[in-house]
């Protein structure tokens, strides 16, 4: 096997902005292809300020008709607020299957997963694909009405969000802003949620974020997409899932082509 097939990040430096203290398996893997990681995160999450009222919401959406985990974040800090065990008519979703794994660690094994691990394929999973007048909780971090959120609202579903923690901006220190003007090119950037990006623009200060934005952007959908380029990224290509070997394939796939 030819070394570009083994390590077809080699020379590649890669900016990974997954919440502070979660990217270090991502780093890992960057590594094992052949690149440089840097750590640049783009929030902090924390649990939730008002734990008694976020816990008492949590219990009645394990009530629902159905109650959809949007992240493994949104399992561990549900799991702090109270037993995860829904009823036996509640239908429980994962965005993803290392969201899955999260339930499966505390206990809940009957979680339904869709192929397209992202809205899209949880919207064609039962009951989200005809919720009209059944609650589905949404269990993440609130404080915004995305694709999922707004098309259960126009299906009619009665939707439920229980925000189990709150996404902060992350601490930004002269490490970082070293780390990013020291890269070489080429350099990828990594991106799997606007907000990472919206939290990063105001962070950085002005030729950190000029350089950012020189960088090829790997994001994880055709709205993260616009996104990046309504920001000003230059180069974007659009992976096929917010997973990490979607993202780091997307990234090899520029790499070979620099």
């Amino acid at each position: 096997m030819s070394a570009a097939l083994q390590r077809p990040l080699a020379g590649a430096h890669v900016v990974i902005t997954r919440p502070a203290g979660d990217g270090a398996a991502l780093a890992r893997r960057v590594r094992g292809l052949g690149g440089v990681p840097l750590r640049l995160p783009g929030s902090s999450l924390r649990a939730i300020a008002d734990a008694a009222s976020a816990g008492a919401a949590l219990a009645a959406a394990l009530r629902g008709a159905a109650l959809v985990f949007v992240s493994p974040a949104s399992v561990r800090f549900a799991a702090r607020l109270g037993p995860l065990r829904p009823a036996p008519a509640t239908r429980v979703l994962a965005v993803g299957q290392a969201t899955a794994r999260a339930l499966l660690r505390h206990g809940v094994a009957d979680v339904g997963v869709p192929r397209r691990q992202d809205s899209e394929g949880l919207l064609e999973l039962a009951p989200l694909d005809a919720p009209r007048g059944r609650m589905i909780a949404v269990v993440g971090a609130g404080g915004g009405r995305g694709l999922l959120q707004r098309q259960l609202l126009a299906r009619g579903a009665l939707l439920r969000e229980v925000a189990v923690y709150q996404r902060l901006p992350a601490r930004l220190d002269a490490r970082h802003l070293a780390a990013l003007a020291a890269a070489r090119d080429p350099l990828y950037l990594l991106l799997s949620s606007s907000e990472a990006l919206n939290h990063l623009r105001a962070a950085l200060p002005a030729p950190a974020w000029a350089r950012l934005l020189r960088a090829t952007a790997i994001v994880s959908s055709e709205r993260l997409a616009a996104a990046a380029r309504a920001a000003g990224c230059m180069r974007v290509r659009v992976a096929t899932s917010a997973l990490a070997p979607d993202l780091l394939a997307a990234a090899a796939a520029a790499h070979a082509r620099h």
